[in-house]
Formats: structure tokens, C-alpha cells, sequence
């Protein structure tokens, strides 16, 4: 007689009405619906009240009235959640359930007395490990056999007490429930460790990119503000003295600071966007908008690199034509990309300045800027002047990132 019994709910669950999940793909575990398990254990009380006798309020009747009660509650008992009754208690309560069944075979002269110690049986596979319900299914087995066979006597035929001695098997499909519910909680507990391992890292990953944008952020706005909110400061302070020619120039690298600051905004803008073009593409356009054409040479097999990637790669390369423009105004600027089977690698070099430097605030990130996002990416960043070979005397920034 196979045993059910539904998969206890997992403690983390959520309350009643609340959200399942189903925008997470979760979707709710099968269980056996309890009603069927209240419909089977009253059937066999009801078919014991009917068939079981003597049952009465004297005598043998009123013993069987009593190991009967005791036997009901024991099976009703089976509804009891795991977690309220511990081990101990439930090992002692299937215990005497065993004895009260055998005896209730013992004392009554007819009816289905029997199925009481199938059922607690089947429950001791399922709620004992397997080595005390073994045990006990074994005790409630020789229990039943021996009544029997001292209440029939050895002249009966021995199927009939023979019959007691397989009281105990339904612990075997108890046992076989009580695995299957434990590999699916196992199974309930894993998914769950790995939905709350991904949400843990999609925060992260969105507390990263908020302090990449806010990095850039900071980068295009905070530096180039304070430069032309400088040279502002510095054009009021000198309108006093009269000079009008230093006002002006003030004037002209606040202008210049401004038209700097909205070119580097497009690019931050341009880098942030999900649809942002391969890495060539992307640089290209780049040095297109700050007059450097045809100033990119790739080299080696092209491959679409991570978004992370390129946008850092991006920003380095911003920096570093930005810089490029301010100290080496009129210079060539060389860019290369190489795509070896190891690595991405990255320079920018551009030649001595042909015309007037112009001192004034920086507005980039800085070389130490671009050494921390090379770091986040597992890479190295070298900036120097070449010290020998064709290009010696130009300023090269190389960002290598591993593949």
C-alpha cells in the first residue's frame, strides 16, 4: 500500500499571496494534496470502527475500545508537522503506536485491526532514518507474528499468522518517500542558494557600474567645471586691473575648456550605451570627431571584446587624446589596436607639439586614472616617451588586457 505524504515547505518561503516568482522562472514544487492523506487514514479508522470487535464499555470490549482510541491517535498523529515533533519524541510515539497496534490484534476476535500497524509502518520508513525504522519495522513484524500466532495457535494454518510478519514492509515505501522528499528539498535548497548567489552578484554588478558611471562621470564634469570655473574667477579678478587682453585670453581657455567638455561628454555618452560599436569601430569614430582620420592601424584577428572592455579601453583612449591636444597641440596622433590570441592591446602616440602649448586645468582622469581601470581589467598601463627605434621623442600610452 504505497505511503504519501506532501514535501514540507521550505522555511524561506514566502507568506501566503505573496509574489511566487514567476518573473525569476521559479515555479512551485508538486505536492501530494493532504486531503487524500486525511481520506486515507480516516477510511481506516472508519472501516476499524465497523469491522473491529468486541468493542464495547466492560471487558475484552472495553479494551478494544481503548487500544483502539490509542491506535487512531497514533495514526492521526502522522499529520503532525516534522518540525514540531523531535526525533526522540517520534521514535517513542511510533514505539508505543507499534505496541498498541499489536495489541489491538491480540485482543480483538475480528476486523481490520491489522491495517493500523501497515499504515504506522509505512509512516516509521518516513519519518525515522532508516536504521531505526528498520528496527522498528522489524519489532512491529515480530510483534504482530507472535500475536497472531499465540492467539490462533500452531494448529491454524501458518498464512494466517505468517501474515503479521509483513506488517513491517510498507517501511521500505516509506523509506523510498522519505528519500524522494529529501532530494527534492535538496534540489529546492540548491536552486535557491543559486537565486540568491545571482541576485548577490547582479547587485554587485550594478554597484560596479554605478561607480564606473559616476566615475565618468566625475571625470568629464567635476575637472572641466573647476577649470572653467577658474579661468571665470580668474577673468573677474582681472577686469578690476583693466587689462582687457589677459581677460580675454581667460575668456578664450574658458571657451576652449567648454567645447573640450562637451566633445569628452559625447564620448562618456557614446561608451555608456549598450549598443556601443565594436572597439575599431568605436575609436574610429573617435578620432574622427577630434580631427585625427585614418589615424588607426588594427592589427591581428578582430574579436568582439566584453562591454567592460571596450568602454574602459574607451575612456583611456579619451584621456589620452585629450591630453595629447592640450601638450602636444598640432602633434600627429597614431593609435593601434592589436589583437593577439593572449591579449588586447592598446597605444596612442602622438609626436611634439608643432604649435603653442597653452598651460591650463586638466580635465581628465590622469594617468592614474587609467592605471586604476587597466587594474580593474587584470591589465598593465605603461605612458612615457619613446626612448628609441622610428618613433623616438613621441608619447605613448600602451594598455595591454589579457584575453
Amino acid at each position: 500500500m504505497p505511503y504519501l505524504r506532501p514535501v514540507p515547505a521550505d522555511q524561506s518561503a514566502p507568506p501566503p499571496g505573496a509574489d511566487t516568482g514567476e518573473a525569476t522562472g521559479e515555479r512551485p514544487v508538486p505536492e501530494q494534496d493532504p486531503r487524500v492523506q486525511w481520506a486515507a487514514t480516516l477510511a481506516v479508522i472508519v472501516a476499524g470502527a465497523l469491522t473491529i470487535r468486541p468493542m464495547g464499555l466492560s471487558g475484552q470490549g472495553l479494551a478494544v475500545a481503548v487500544l483502539f482510541v490509542v491506535n487512531a491517535a497514533s495514526l492521526l498523529a502522522r499529520r503532525l508537522p516534522e518540525h514540531r515533533v523531535p526525533p526522540r519524541l517520534a521514535l517513542v510515539w511510533l514505539t508505543l503506536g507499534v505496541f498498541a497496534a499489536a495489541a489491538l490484534i491480540g485482543v480483538s476476535s475480528s476486523g481490520t485491526s491489522y491495517l493500523f500497524a501497515f499504515f504506522l509502518a509505512g509512516h516509521i520508513g518516513y519519518r525515522l532514518e532508516t536504521r531505526p525504522a528498520l528496527v522498528l519495522a522489524g519489532l512491529c513484524s515480530l510483534l504482530c507474528g507472535a500475536v497472531l500466532y499465540l492467539s490462533l495457535g500452531p494448529e491454524q494454518d501458518p498464512l494466517a499468522w505468517t501474515f503479521g510478519l509483513a506488517t513491517g514492509i510498507p517501511v521500505l515505501i516509506g523509506i523510498v518517500n522519505r528519500t524522494q522528499r529529501r532530494a527534492v528539498r535538496a534540489a529546492i535548497e540548491a536552486a535557491g542558494s543559486a537565486e540568491r548567489a545571482a541576485r548577490a552578484e547582479a547587485r554587485t554588478a550594478v554597484l560596479t557600474e554605478r561607480g564606473r558611471i559616476a566615475r565618468d562621470v566625475h571625470d568629464v564634469l567635476a575637472h572641466s567645471l573647476a577649470g572653467i570655473n577658474m579661468q571665470l574667477e580668474l577673468a573677474d579678478a582681472l577686469i578690476d586691473t583693466g587689462d582687457l587682453n589677459k581677460v580675454r585670453e581667460a575668456h578664450e581657455k574658458a571657451h576652449d575648456l567648454v567645447k573640450e567638455s562637451l566633445k569628452q561628454a559625447q564620448w562618456t555618452v557614446h561608451a555608456l550605451r549598450e549598443d556601443t560599436l565594436p572597439l575599431p569601430q568605436s575609436l574610429a569614430a573617435m578620432l574622427a570627431s577630434s580631427g585625427h582620420r585614418d589615424a588607426l592601424t588594427v592589427t591581428g584577428t578582430e574579436r568582439r571584446l566584453p562591454a567592460k572592455v571596450v568602454q574602459n579601453l574607451l575612456r583611456i583612449a579619451q584621456e589620452a587624446l585629450t591630453n595629447a591636444a592640450r601638450h602636444a597641440p598640432g602633434g600627429a596622433v597614431d593609435v593601434e589596436l592589436t589583437f593577439a590570441a593572449a591579449s588586447t592591446t592598446l597605444r596612442i602616440r602622438n609626436r611634439p607639439a608643432t604649435g603653442e602649448v597653452r598651460a591650463g586645468a586638466g580635465s581628465g582622469m590622469g594617468l592614474i586614472g587609467m592605471r586604476e581601470r587597466v587594474a580593474l581589467l587584470g591589465g598593465t598601463l605603461t605612458a612615457g616617451p619613446v626612448a628609441e627605434g622610428p618613433h623616438q621623442g613621441d608619447w605613448q600610452v600602451e594598455a595591454m588586457i589579457p584575453q
